[in-house]
């Protein structure tokens, strides 16, 4: 009886050692995600790594195709995503709406700043929303209503096709002093519309815009590899966009799920996001950054949720009218 209860005992601690081991992070994790390729691999390496016990397979795609993925897989009756990973927070608004996250506390979320967090989804990292000119900014635009001057040749990336471009739609819109007229100010001096913020870039580099509105990352990435550009951070401030990240309440092992964010909110995660050209959420982790003193707005994502079709049929009107 005594050998007996010995080996029970044994059994129950590698059952708890191995039930550790699996809220630590193993099993194969699902990830949809809309992040740059490098950014991902850093982090799912990174992860893995910390983590052997973990396999982590990827959906990237841009922010609509994930959305439209995690659509079919809800209609169809499949299994989703185990961690979606957006560029902006819109979608998990609805998502969030929707009964589909889960709510929890992940180890890092102290550190994150009001504006990053939620109950179910949280910012991984920061993107800038700058003005892109051409080297050396002849034309002197140093404002965001420096755009609506119709002796300059403007571009700006469609709201209804890039994540960031729905969030200058949504932050001006809902802004004081700028609404819907600002973009119909911009329209009236020949501003032209382009897909993305790549676009908006490449054509400021070729010549064919004196600036435009985009994202700082491409901006940045273009002119590191040569491109004759400058970037502006206008005034009166920088929009600043939060990519966020949340678990679904269906994932399993939901566990390994939680330890993912776990992991982007960590310094090793923080650090990677950082050493691919981001800006991490969490102050003091070495990254990309505003220069000091820059003035950053965060939008108010809950509002432009509310207003999100409503601000599309104003801008739809103005650009496509």
């Amino acid at each position: 009886m005594v050998f007996r209860a010995r080996i029970m005992a044994l059994l129950g601690a590698f059952a708890l050692l191995a039930a550790a081991c699996s809220s630590n992070g193993s099993g194969t994790l699902t990830i949809y995600t809309s992040v740059t390729q490098a950014t991902v691999d850093a982090l799912v390496t990174g992860f893995e790594e910390a983590n052997p016990g973990a396999e982590v397979e990827v959906f990237r795609a841009p922010t609509g195709e994930v959305a439209a993925r995690i659509e079919a897989d809800r209609r169809s009756g499949a299994a989703t995503a185990d961690v979606v990973w957006l560029s902006d927070p819109l979608s998990m608004y609805q998502y969030q709406a929707d009964g589909l996250l889960e709510s929890w506390d992940p180890a890092g979320a102290a550190t994150l700043p009001t504006a990053a967090v939620t109950d179910t989804f949280w910012g991984t990292r920061v993107l800038h929303l700058v003005i892109v000119v051409a080297d050396g900014n002849p034309a002197g635009v140093v404002s965001w209503r420096d755009l609506t001057d119709s002796s300059l040749a403007v571009a700006v990336p469609d709201p209804r096709f890039a994540g960031s471009a729905f969030a200058a739609l949504g932050y001006f819109g809902l802004e004081p002093g700028f609404g819907i007229d600002f973009f119909r100010e911009l329209r009236q001096a020949g501003a032209i519309q382009v897909s993305s913020p790549g676009d908006v870039v490449t054509g400021v580099a070729e010549g064919r815009y004196d600036a435009g509105l985009t994202l700082e990352f491409s901006a940045r990435s273009a002119a590191d590899k040569g491109s004759p550009i400058d970037v502006v951070w206008p005034s009166p401030a920088t929009i600043a966009v939060v990519s966020p990240v949340a678990v679904f309440a269906a994932a399993d092992p939901i566990a390994t799920a939680r330890s993912f964010v776990d992991h982007l909110l960590s310094p090793a995660g923080q650090a990677a996001i950082g050493s691919t050209g981001w800006t991490p959420i969490v102050a003091g982790v070495e990254g990309p950054a505003p220069p000091p003193g820059t003035p950053v707005v965060f939008p108010d994502w809950a509002e432009i949720f509310q207003h999100q079709s409503d601000l599309l049929a104003g801008y739809s009107e103005v650009f496509d009218g």
